[in-house]
């Protein structure tokens, strides 16, 4: 089922006309959540972020588009009967006008999408997960590279490569061959009792979950929090290398190149990320 601009459509109703940007142009920007038991984690930092991809691309933000309208439209897409199991859901902003890029009015339309997600909570990957270095095409290190837009083509070249090559995921590269992220998420370097991810200047995708595990990690005594720029060359010599993401938490890569990494710091941290959205979800009610 559709939530387009507050009407639901059936799954086969096109709406993919002239008018949608995010289809012709790639002009759109999205937000990917979590729903549990009708609840929105992290509700207030998706609204945000989208608030502020939006002005990013300058579109027109409506006077009516508040948190709890947006909270609103996402639980339209949710029947009573899907109230009790965890959906993902896609809450994409597009800008209406032509498909002539150089003529915009910057009004905004949107679309929701939801699907049945198998685990409520987040969770921690310890399957067999091997990375590579994508050299192909590099990602710009620009405030654009932040956001989630519809533009994911290299995102598509680099899981075609990955799975080419009996990959799990790829490591992307910005102009400067610094290492920003994994195409499944913002990476973090565990060495010693360092813990590192890119900083947004280097092109990373700004995530809600990234901004959670930063928050985490400045906070623990045992372990120095950086927020800097990675070589390639650090990768092998790390002790641990964990992806995240929205929906799936915690991803722990077990491979890269012939250096096996462990997933100590992984595992300390799922727990207390589902402690942070069960309270996001108590402070919502």
């Amino acid at each position: 089922m559709f939530n387009f601009n507050g009407e639901l459509l059936e799954d086969n109703t096109s709406f993919l006309n002239e008018k949608n940007r995010g289809v012709q142009l790639g002009d759109a920007v999205f937000e990917e959540l979590r729903v549990l038991n009708g609840d929105i984690i992290f509700l207030e930092d998706h609204y945000l972020r989208l608030m502020s991809s939006m002005r990013i691309l300058r579109m027109e933000i409506p006077m009516n588009f508040t948190m709890e309208f947006m909270e609103e439209e996402i639980l339209k897409c949710i029947s009573e009967n899907d109230l009790k199991v965890a959906k993902q859901i896609k809450f994409t902003v597009f800008r209406n006008s032509l498909d002539d890029f150089s003529i915009s009015d910057n009004t905004i339309s949107y679309f929701i999408t939801s699907k049945t997600l198998t685990n409520p909570f987040f969770i921690l990957n310890q399957d067999d997960y091997e990375v590579e270095l994508f050299k192909d095409f590099y990602k710009n290190s620009s405030m654009l590279s932040n956001l989630d837009s519809n533009n994911k083509v290299l995102s598509v070249v680099g899981a075609i490569y990955a799975q080419e090559n009996d990959y799990q995921d790829c490591l992307l590269l910005n102009e400067r061959k610094q290492v920003i992220e994994a195409l499944n998420g913002n990476l973090f370097v565990v060495k010693g009792n360092q813990i590192k991810t890119a900083p947004l200047t280097d092109g990373c995708i700004n995530s809600i979950l990234r901004k959670k595990l930063i928050e985490m990690l400045s906070k623990l005594n045992d372990f120095e929090f950086l927020e800097d720029s990675i070589s390639p060359f650090e990768l092998q010599k790390a002790d641990e290398l964990f992806i995240v993401n929205n929906i799936d938490g915690i991803i722990s890569v077990t491979k890269y190149r012939k250096k096996k990494f462990v997933n100590t710091i992984a595992k300390n941290l799922i727990g207390k990320l589902n402690a942070a959205a069960r309270m996001s979800l108590t402070k919502s009610v």
